[in-house]
């Protein structure tokens, strides 16, 4: 097949071009910007465009479908000519569905959690020895690229984000995979962009656990509110099973879990990530996978790029980074190193990044977020907000937000650092929380 991306750089749609070429289709593709490490890894397939840019001549050659990726516009000129020329357009999780309407799918969703539960579910599975197929949103240990197609896997799992599918298809792109085995470990309010009320957002997950069939499985976090009317509202037509925190221990740093009098000693810890394991393991255990293969299985499991990541420690200082972004995940993280760390001081930074953090109107969710950090900081560039065309927001609005005495601001990358640098000495660790990059902030460089 010839199979051509709009906005073949983006990390998911690159990710794909990458598993299609690999399977013999011809691929092709533009984008206005490209980054790292898109940028290389099409470059190294043969896969980047000669011209960064839209091109509709492209489309001339009539290629068998055409993948629209959410960086590209409504009125993308590629698009336009591709709906002219009466071509077979697709949203991303569109066509994954396609390929997959013959598997069995297991999606991942969650406003937090899911890729780490995607991960380990992928990890596991591998080790377990099982063939199957996969999306995921994040790099992984052991797996060369982000996605896998086959022909002859039986399973496909799939991380289920519940953002729109496409500038053209206003659909979560969750609702388009129809699950089999889903999951969600849980929810709190995101994209107010698209989502403005909190009913509405939580709206999405009932319709996709509604649209699990009867032969299917919803599995959900026991300890949120909003699931449990879910798990409710499910239960007569279909299997439910829910999952919680499993028994561990922590010691000179190390977590334990604790199954049939052995103990299993793995790399996540918090109590939010070892909820994400309980998921895994209750999505594997439908998969065939026995609980005590599972957790021994799970002692390699290394983690997902940037989800609590490791990035440098020795016996005095350590530096994590991690994806958190939302107000919930925000304050889950930071209770998870101070738990692991009790001893520690705590430096932990975040970066206002997303449409949802940097809007005046959603800022007061980060309430109270932030207060067990010996040491918080809040960073944001006017720049990006002006950039998003939102409206501008000052240093005394997020510490008011915030509601944090000790809340240090700032605005430029110089005085971020200066900051760190003053606060990072022995017997601290410093926890780097941004969907973004801090403006360019090598991270491994606090180290001094």
């Amino acid at each position: 097949m010839h199979i051509h991306f709009i906005a073949i750089g983006g990390a998911a749609m690159h990710n794909l071009a990458l598993a299609l070429h690999e399977n013999g289709n011809q691929v092709t593709g533009s984008d206005d910007e490209i980054k790292e490490p898109s940028y290389s890894r099409l470059n190294s397939a043969g896969l980047l465009p000669e011209t960064i840019g839209w091109d509709p001549s492209k489309l001339e050659s009539k290629p068998d479908v055409v993948i629209l990726g959410m960086h590209a516009r409504a009125d993308n000129p590629e698009l336009v000519k591709a709906m002219e020329l009466g071509l077979n357009v697709m949203s991303f999780p569109e066509f994954l569905y396609q390929h997959s309407k013959n598997k069995l799918r297991v999606v991942i969703g969650g406003s937090h959690g899911k890729t780490t539960i995607t991960s380990m579910v992928m990890h596991v599975l591998r080790e377990a020895g099982k063939e199957f197929d996969y999306m995921v949103g994040s790099t992984i240990q052991g797996f060369n690229t982000m996605v896998k197609l086959t022909d002859t896997a039986p399973v496909i799992v799939l991380e289920g984000d519940e953002y729109l599918s496409s500038p053209i298809d206003r659909r979560p792109k969750f609702h388009l995979y129809k699950a089999d085995i889903g999951l969600i470990s849980g929810i709190a309010w995101d994209h107010i962009n698209v989502f403005p009320t909190f009913e509405n957002y939580v709206d999405q997950f009932k319709i996709f656990a509604s649209e699990i069939p009867k032969t299917g499985s919803l599995i959900c976090f026991e300890g949120d509110e909003q699931l449990a009317e879910i798990a409710t509202e499910n239960e007569s037509h279909k299997k439910v099973l829910k999952y919680g925190v499993p028994k561990f221990n922590i010691l000179e740093g190390l977590t334990t879990i604790d199954f049939e009098g052995k103990s299993f000693p793995v790399s996540v810890f918090g109590r939010h990530n070892l909820a994400n394991l309980e998921g895994a393991r209750a999505v594997c255990e439908l998969l065939g996978v026995q609980t005590s293969d599972f957790y021994r299985f799970a002692c390699t499991f290394k983690g997902a790029g940037r989800r609590m990541e490791l990035v440098k420690a020795d016996a005095y200082r350590a530096i994590y980074r991690d994806f958190a972004h939302s107000p919930s995940k925000l304050s889950a993280t930071i209770a998870a190193v101070k738990e692991q760390f009790p001893n520690k001081k705590l430096i932990a930074c975040f970066e206002l990044h997303t449409f949802s953090s940097l809007n005046d109107s959603f800022l007061d969710q980060y309430v109270s977020t932030m207060d067990s950090a010996d040491v918080p900081i809040v960073y944001f560039n006017p720049e990006v907000i002006a950039h998003k065309k939102l409206k501008p927001i000052s240093i005394d609005q997020v510490k008011s937000a915030f509601a944090c005495i000790r809340l240090d601001v700032h605005t430029h990358p110089s005085t971020l650092t200066e900051k760190i640098s003053s606060e990072f000495l022995n017997d601290s660790v410093l926890l780097m929380m941004s969907s973004g990059s801090f403006d360019g902030v090598n991270i491994a460089d606090l180290w001094k």
